[in-house]
């Protein structure tokens, strides 16, 4: 009797199974994980940190740091304390800038009233 599955068509005695050589398992190497990827919330700090300079990049800092904070709340990026010291930071410069500003904007509305009454 003849084993269909057999290519060499040998005869083999019933319920015995042709030898099969023990397969072998070979350890794949794990990869480098990478890390999650925190860019918004590297620009969040630099910006509000630029921000002492200038005005205008602790606004973006507070921008990128939402983003950042959001989408690490998400699991989809790293980074969540940089994007909550990136917040902070852009908060409280943008705070430092508007308070002479707004003094600035009392002090020429004072001055216009003050000219116009005499």
């Amino acid at each position: 009797m003849t084993n269909p599955h057999d290519p060499y068509g040998q005869q083999q005695p019933y319920g015995l199974q042709p030898y099969q050589p023990p397969q072998q398992y070979y350890a794949q190497p794990y990869g480098a994980l990478r890390p999650p990827d925190q860019g918004m919330a590297v620009a969040s700090l630099v910006c509000s940190l630029i921000g002492l300079v200038m005005c205008f990049p602790a606004i973006l800092g507070i921008v990128f740091g939402h983003i950042a904070l959001s989408k690490a709340k998400r699991g989809e990026a790293g980074g969540q304390g940089l994007a909550q010291a990136g917040l902070v930071v852009g908060y409280v410069v943008t705070g430092l800038w508007l308070v002479p500003l707004i003094l600035w904007f009392v002090f020429v509305v004072l001055a216009i009233g003050a000219a116009g009454v005499s």
